[in-house]
C-alpha cells in the first residue's frame, strides 16, 4: 500500500485567498478529533418518558356511538331524554367536526329497512328475482369459443334471395316500399361465391358496417334489407360444420340492428327533454313511438319466408313481450331443419333473458318443443344431408351443443330443484341421448349434478359410444365434481364405477381427465397411482401424449390442488413417470413451475425428506436447464424465485455439514442463474452465523474449521457473479460474517477483494432496464464499508490502518463524474471514520474480536497516523472546494462548505485554534455568494448556542460569536 509521503504532506499545506475567504495552514497538528463518551451521549439523547394515566379511557379503545331515546311529555309539558351511557367518554370525531351530523349515520338511517315501506320492499324483491345478476354467464363469453371451435376449410357463399309480400289489398305507397325490399341486385350473388372462411367473416363484418352506415345516413330501408339478407343466410346449412360460427356472426348484425331500432324508438319517447325511467311501461310511451314501432313490425311481418321474418322480430322491445315470446316460440315450429330451429330457439331465449328474464314459461316451452322435434335428427332428410356433406353423426351432434347449452343455462338460472328434476326426467325418457345429457351436465348447477352423480354415471353407461363420444360425458361430469363434492358415502363408489368405464375407452385424448380423483376424500396414494398408471397406459402407445398436453397438465393441476403432502405425492410410484411424458420442453417447464409454486405455497415447514429433495432437485434442474441465451430476463427471475423458494425450505436441523453439502450440490446444479447463487451465498453465511449461535461464539476446533469452509464457499462463489455491486455487497457481507466468527485473515481477504474491485465499477449501470450513473450506488457501498472498517483490527504485518489507506488510494485514483461531489462526500465520511477510530473506546465492537482501540490503547503514534490521514483528507476536500469557484458551481460550493462545517462541528475538537478558524472560514464561504439555506444555518447556529451552555462545551460560546449570519440580498 502507498503511504503518505512528506511531499504529499507539504502539498497539503495550503494557504490561499479565495473570494475573500482564507483557508488556514494545513499543518500536521491541525486536526484533533473531539473525545466522545458514547454512553453519556446516549443517555442525553434519550427521549424523556412521562407516565400516562388514562383512567378508564384507553386511546386504542373503539369509540361507541350511542343513540338517544326521548321520553314522553311530563305533566309540565317539558321533555327529558336519557341516553345509554357509553363506556368511553370520548366525543365522536365526526360529530365534533360536522356539528353533530354524521353523514354515514344519515345515509344508514335513510337506507334502514325498518323505514322502508312495504310496497317499496316488495318492488325491490321482485326486481331482484327477475333481474339477471352477475352470476349469469353472458353470451359474449361463449362467442369466442364457438368461433374458435367450429371452423371449416370448405368454400362458403352468401346468396341473396327474393323476398315477396303477401296480400293484394295494400296501398300503393306500402307496395312501393315493399318492392324496394325485394329489389336485391343480381350481381351480388356472383361476387359472394366460393369464399374462404376468413373471406366470409370479413364480408359479414362489412355488412355489419354497411348496416351502421345506412342507418346513420337515414337509409332505413337499406338497413332493413341488409338485415333480411343476413337472416336468410341462417337457413343455409350447405357447410353444416360451420353453422354455429355462422350463427354467431349473423346474430351480431341482428344485435346491432335491434339496438339501433330500440334507441331510435326510445329517443322518440323523450318529451320536454325528460327521459323515461329504466323500467318504463308501454303506457309511458307516446303515440309517435308506438306508431313507429308498429311500422317496423308490419314491415317485417310482410315477409313471406319464415326465417327472415322471424329473426328481425326479436328486437329488444319490451312492449307486449309477454304475448310476443309465446307467439315467436310457436312460429319456430315451422322451421324444418332441426339444427336451424334449435339455434333460432337459442336466439329467442337470449333475447328473452335480456328483456324479460322473469318470463320463465317461454324458456321452458322452447326446450320442451325441442325435445318433441328431436327425433328429426334421425330422420331421412337429415341423414341424407350428412351423407352428402360427408359428416359423421357424432360430429353433427356436437353442432347442437352451443344452442342446447344456452337454452338449458337460461332455464336453470335460479330455477327451483323441482324444475331441474323435471328437465332431467324428460331427458331420461328420450333414452340413450348423450347429447342432451352432456348439455344438462354443462348447464345445471354443479351442486345439483354432484348430488345425483350415481344417477348420471348410470345414464352415461347406457349411452351408445357411436352416437356421442362417451369421454365427453365423463369430462362434463368430472368438471361438475371438481366444483362440488358428491355425497361422502358415494365418493369412492363414484370413482370406482366411473373408472370401470373410463379404462375401457379407446379415445386417447383423455378428455375424461377432469373426472380423475374428483374429491379430496378419495385422494389416497393407491387411487392416485391407479389413475396415473392408467393414463400412462393409454397415452404411451404411438406417443399419443404429444397431442394431449393440455389434458395431462390438467391432471397434474388437479393432483397438486388436493395433495399438499409432497412426501406422499413423490412416493407415488407413477408420478415421476407421468412427468416424463411431457417431452416438449416448454410444456415440461410449465408443469415443473406449477409443481414448485404449489410446494412454495403449501409447504409450511422446512424439510429434509430425501424423497422430496431428490424429486424437487430434479424438477428445479429441469427448469434451470431450460435457460439459454434467448430466455427473457423476466422468465429467469421467475425461475430463480421458484428455485430460491425451494432452497429456503431445505433444512437439516443441527446437521450443519449436511446442510453445507446440499448448498454445494445446488451450486453445481444451478450455476446459470445468478439470483440462485446469491441466495446460496446468503444461506451459507446464515449457516455460519447459526453455528456461531449454537457455540455461543466459542468455536471448537471442529466448528472453527466448519465456518472457515463456509467462508471459503462464499469466497469461491462470489467472483462468478456478473453484477459488480452484487459482488461488492457480498464481499462486505461475507467479510462481516467471517469477522464475527473470528476468521480474521479470511475477513481481510474479503475486504481486500472489495477494495480491489472498486476501480472496476463502471460509470453507468443498468437499473430496471435504464442506464444510470453508478456514483450514488458506490457512495452507499463505501459508507457501509467505512462502518465495518471501524471494528476491523490491523493486520500485524500490514501496518497501521492498511485497509483504510488502500481504500483511500483507490478513491483517489477513481475517475469521478465532473459534475459530481460524491468524492468529497466520501472523504467527509472518511473523517467520520477516522474520528471514531481516535476514541479510547469505540461505539460498537464485534464480540471476541479485539479492534484497534484494544490493540493500540490510545497510543500517541497511532493517533498521529490518524491525524495525518485526516489532514490528507481535509486537503483534498479544500482543494475540491477551490475548484468549485466557477460561476456555475457556486451553489454546490456553498452546500459542500456547510456540509463540511457540520462534519467538523460534530467530530472535530474546536478548542484547537486552527480547526476553529477553519470552521469559521467554511461558515463564511457557505453564505458568501448568497446560495446558503438561511433556515438551515439559523438552526445550526441555534444548536451551537444550546451546546455552549453545557460545561464541557463552553468554547462554543466564542464560536457562536464568530459566526455571522448574513441575510440574502
Amino acid at each position: 500500500m502507498r503511504r503518505v509521503s512528506s511531499q504529499a504532506v507539504a502539498l497539503f499545506k495550503i494557504n490561499v485567498l479565495y473570494h475573500g475567504v482564507s483557508y488556514p495552514n494545513c499543518t500536521l497538528g491541525k486536526w484533533h478529533a473531539r473525545s466522545r463518551n458514547y454512553v453519556s451521549e446516549s443517555e442525553v439523547c434519550k427521549l424523556e418518558s412521562v407516565p400516562l394515566d388514562f383512567g378508564d379511557y384507553h386511546p386504542l379503545k373503539p369509540i361507541t356511538v350511542t343513540e338517544s331515546k326521548t321520553k314522553k311529555m311530563n305533566r309540565k309539558g317539558s321533555t327529558s331524554s336519557t341516553s345509554s351511557s357509553s363506556s368511553s367518554s370520548m366525543m365522536d370525531p365526526l360529530s365534533s367536526v360536522l356539528d353533530g351530523t354524521d353523514p354515514l349515520s344519515l345515509f344508514a338511517a335513510a337506507a334502514d329497512p325498518v323505514t322502508t315501506t312495504d310496497s317499496t320492499r316488495k318492488k325491490r324483491d321482485k326486481d331482484d328475482s327477475s333481474a339477471v345478476g352477475s352470476d349469469f354467464e353472458p353470451w359474449s363469453s361463449k362467442r369466442g369459443d364457438i368461433l374458435a371451435r367450429y371452423t371449416t376449410t370448405e368454400k362458403l357463399s352468401i346468396v341473396s334471395g327474393k323476398t315477396t309480400t303477401t296480400g293484394s289489398a295494400v296501398s300503393e305507397k306500402v307496395r312501393t316500399r315493399l318492392e324496394e325490399l325485394d329489389d336485391l341486385e343480381e350481381g351480388s350473388q356472383k361476387e359472394l361465391l366460393n369464399l374462404t372462411q376468413q373471406d366470409y367473416m370479413n364480408r359479414i363484418e362489412e355488412l355489419n358496417q354497411s348496416l351502421k352506415d345506412a342507418w346513420s345516413s337515414d337509409q332505413k330501408v337499406k338497413a332493413l334489407k341488409i338485415v333480411i339478407q343476413c337472416s336468410k343466410l341462417l337457413s343455409d346449412t350447405t357447410v353444416i360444420q360451420f353453422y354455429p360460427s355462422k350463427f354467431v356472426l349473423i346474430t351480431d348484425i341482428l344485435d346491432t340492428f335491434g339496438k339501433l331500432v330500440y334507441e331510435r324508438i326510445l329517443s322518440m319517447c323523450v318529451e320536454n327533454r325528460v327521459s323515461l325511467p329504466d323500467n318504463f311501461s308501454p303506457e309511458s310511451v307516446n303515440d309517435t313511438a308506438k306508431e313507429t314501432c308498429l311500422n317496423w313490425f308490419f314491415k317485417i311481418a310482410s315477409i313471406r319466408e319464415l326465417i327472415p321474418r322471424l329473426y328481425p322480430c326479436q328486437v329488444r322491445l319490451s312492449e307486449g313481450i309477454s304475448e310476443c315470446l309465446p307467439r315467436l316460440t310457436s312460429m319456430i315450429r315451422g322451421i324444418g331443419d332441426p339444427l336451424v330451429a334449435v339455434y333460432a330457439r337459442a336466439y329467442l331465449c337470449r333475447v328473452g333473458m335480456e328483456v324479460a328474464p322473469q318470463l320463465k314459461e317461454s324458456l321452458n316451452k322452447n326446450f320442451f318443443d325441442f325435445l318433441l322435434t328431436f327425433k328429426q335428427i334421425h330422420g331421412d332428410t337429415v341423414q341424407n344431408q350428412l351423407v352428402v356433406q360427408c359428416v359423421e353423426i357424432p360430429l353433427y351432434l356436437t353442432l347442437y351443443s352451443p344452442a342446447i347449452d344456452w337454452i338449458l343455462q337460461c332455464i336453470a338460472y335460479r330455477a327451483p330443484e323441482v324444475l331441474l328434476t323435471e328437465m332431467m326426467e324428460r331427458c331420461k325418457k328420450l333414452g340413450n341421448n348423450a347429447l342432451l345429457l352432456n348439455s344438462v351436465m354443462s348447464a345445471f348447477r354443479a351442486e345439483f349434478i354432484a348430488a345425483r352423480s350415481m344417477d348420471f354415471i348410470g345414464m352415461i353407461k347406457e349411452c351408445d359410444e357411436s352416437g356421442f363420444p362417451k369421454h365427453l360425458l365423463f369430462r362434463s361430469l368430472g368438471l361438475n365434481l371438481a366444483l362440488a363434492d358428491p355425497p361422502e358415502s358415494d365418493r369412492l363408489q363414484i370413482l370406482n364405477e366411473a373408472w370401470k368405464v373410463i379404462t375401457k375407452l379407446k379415445n386417447p385424448q383423455v378428455s375424461y381427465c377432469p373426472f380423475c380423483l374428483p374429491s379430496e376424500s378419495v385422494f389416497r396414494k393407491r387411487e392416485v397411482n391407479t389413475v396415473l398408471a392408467d393414463v400412462i397406459k393409454h397415452m404411451t402407445p404411438d406417443r399419443a401424449f404429444e397431442d394431449a398436453y393440455p389434458q395431462l397438465q390438467s391432471i397434474i393441476q388437479k393432483v397438486i390442488t388436493y395433495i399438499h403432502d409432497f412426501s406422499l405425492l413423490f412416493s407415488v410410484e407413477k408420478f415421476l413417470p407421468f412427468l416424463d411424458m411431457f417431452q416438449k420442453e416448454n410444456v415440461r417447464v410449465e408443469v415443473c413451475k406449477c409443481i414448485m409454486e404449489s410446494f412454495i405455497k403449501h409447504q409450511q415447514e422446512s424439510t429434509k425428506d430425501p424423497v422430496i429433495l431428490n424429486a424437487l432437485l430434479h424438477i428445479c434442474k429441469t427448469m434451470h436447464d431450460s435457460v439459454n441465451a434467448l430466455t427473457l430476463e423476466d422468465e429467469k427471475r421467475m425461475l430463480a424465485a421458484l428455485i430460491n423458494g425451494f432452497i429456503k425450505m431445505v433444512s437439516f436441523g443441527r446437521d450443519f455439514e449436511q446442510q453445507l453439502s446440499f448448498y454445494v450440490e445446488a451450486r453445481s446444479m444451478f450455476c446459470n442463474l445468478e439470483p440462485v447463487l446469491v441466495q446460496l451465498i446468503h444461506s451459507v453465511n446464515q449457516l455460519a452465523m447459526e453455528t456461531r449461535k449454537v457455540m455461543r461464539g466459542n468455536h471448537s476446533r471442529k466448528t472453527a474449521a466448519f465456518v472457515r469452509a463456509c467462508v471459503a464457499f462464499c469466497f469461491i462463489t462470489i467472483p462468478s457473479l456478473n453484477s459488480i455491486f452484487t459482488r461488492l455487497n457480498l464481499y462486505l457481507h461475507s467479510g462481516q460474517v467471517a469477522l464475527a466468527n473470528q476468521c480474521l485473515s479470511q475477513a481481510d481477504a474479503f475486504f481486500k477483494a472489495a477494495v480491489s474491485l472498486v476501480p472496476e465499477v463502471p460509470k453507468m449501470i443498468s437499473v430496471d432496464g435504464k442506464m444510470r450513473p453508478s456514483d450514488a450506488f458506490l457512495l452507499e457501498f463505501l459508507c457501509n464499508f467505512f462502518s465495518t472498517l471501524l471494528v476491523v483490527p490491523d493486520h500485524p504485518e500490514q501496518g497501521v490502518l492498511f485497509l483504510v489507506r488502500g481504500l483511500l488510494n483507490v478513491i483517489q485514483d477513481y475517475t469521478w463524474e465532473d459534475n459530481s461531489d460524491d468524492k468529497v462526500r466520501i472523504y467527509t465520511n472518511v473523517l467520520h471514520l477516522l474520528s471514531a477510530m481516535a476514541q479510547e473506546a469505540y461505539i460498537y465492537r464485534v464480540d471476541k474480536v479485539d479492534s484497534n482501540d484494544s490493540l493500540y490503547g490510545g497510543d500517541s503514534k497511532f493517533l498521529a497516523e490518524i491525524n495525518k490521514l485526516c489532514e490528507t483528507v481535509i486537503a483534498q476536500i479544500l482543494d475540491h472546494l477551490k475548484t468549485l469557484g466557477k460561476e456555475e458551481t457556486l451553489k454546490r460550493q456553498s452546500q459542500l462548505a456547510l456540509y463540511f462545517f457540520n462534519t467538523i462541528l460534530a467530530h472535530g475538537d474546536l478548542r484547537n485554534n486552527k480547526l476553529n478558524q477553519l470552521s469559521v472560514n467554511l461558515w463564511n464561504l457557505a453564505q458568501k455568494h448568497g446560495f446558503a439555506d438561511t433556515k438551515t444555518m439559523v438552526k445550526t447556529l441555534e444548536y451551537i448556542k444550546r451546546r455552549s451552555k453545557q460545561p464541557e462545551m463552553s468554547h462554543f460560546t466564542d464560536l457562536a460569536l464568530r459566526l455571522p449570519l448574513q441575510s440574502r440580498t
